[in-house]
């Protein structure tokens, strides 16, 4: 609409200065013919509006939103509306106790109360996108300020509903899970009553007060102590079964050897061992037998 307002001006401008002095009356036709162009292309412009993709716009006429939304592309439209554009693309609202990390300077966690009366911090980010048909009615119930306005409220208050109905332990251990679901499904119905979608709720982190933590990681370094002394007694308890077997073998072979050893046995022992030595090339060896084995030398 600026290149028609400047058209405007600049035709009214030509006139007044053609009839002032009649010597510019060409002047002031030339004047004329270039506001009404201006005019013109301003008009033609303000019929044509692109919306980027992941957007929509919503028209307004005279302060009153209009029915409908623009979709991304180009659109004709009335020259006289005002568009506002809404993001229809996944969004997310982080709260987190780390400065900068969410959409809040500062510390922007979620303090809430557990049902044994513990604080209990929570970082949560929730991921969801606007209806592109409700947009009209956001604009007009809520504005462009939705995030603030609903997001961050109503998902601090349900945390902190939901948060009541469990110990700070369960919070963040056993029931961390079932916590979640609760509270997404809440956010949710919420969030469609209002022209939005809940894609998903992000508990990040949960912090408990210094004393439960100390419990918990005292708790747990029992349980890691109690793991290692059960693998070490199961250790020694296989060691002394190998023992056993082993200790079981060498009887059992002992026993065998005794029952089969005879006096026969022996003498053909014995004879064996002095061939060897008689065959030896490196000793003079005489063997004198013990009146039950023959008599050998070896030279």
């Amino acid at each position: 609409m600026f290149l028609a307002i400047l058209g405007i001006f600049v035709a009214i401008f030509a006139g007044t200065l053609s009839k002032a002095n009649p010597n510019m009356a060409s002047f002031g036709k030339v004047g004329r013919y270039i506001g009404i162009a201006l005019v013109f292309l301003g008009v033609a412009s303000s019929c044509f509006k692109q919306i980027s993709p992941g957007v929509v716009g919503v028209q307004t006429l005279f302060g009153k939103v209009q029915p409908g939304v623009l979709s991304e592309g180009l659109n004709v439209v009335n020259p006289l509306v005002e568009i506002v554009h809404f993001d229809i693309k996944t969004q997310n609202y982080t709260m987190s106790g780390v400065t900068d990390e969410g959409q809040k300077m500062g510390d922007d966690a979620i303090r809430v109360l557990s049902a044994d009366g513990l604080e209990v911090v929570i970082d949560m980010t929730v991921l969801f996108r606007l209806l592109p048909d409700r947009a009209p009615e956001v604009l007009r119930g809520i504005g462009k300020g939705y995030r603030d306005i609903l997001v961050r409220p109503v998902v601090r208050t349900k945390i902190r509903d939901f948060a009541a109905y469990y110990d700070a332990v369960s919070l963040y251990s056993t029931k961390r899970d079932e916590f979640q679901q609760r509270l997404f499904d809440a956010i949710e119905k919420e969030f469609q009553d209002r022209g939005l979608v809940l894609e998903q709720v992000l508990i990040r982190n949960i912090n408990l007060p210094p004393s439960v933590k100390a419990a918990i990681e005292a708790k747990i370094n029992a349980e890691q102590d109690a793991q290692k002394m059960k693998f070490v007694l199961d250790k020694e308890r296989q060691e002394a079964d190998r023992k056993r077997v082993e200790a079981q073998g060498i009887a059992d072979y002992q026993r065998i050897l005794t029952s089969t050893l005879t006096d026969r046995l022996l003498q053909y022992e014995q004879i064996q061992v002095q061939r060897e030595l008689v065959k030896s090339p490196n000793a003079k060896v005489v063997v004198m037998g013990n009146g039950k084995a023959p008599l050998l030398i070896g030279q």
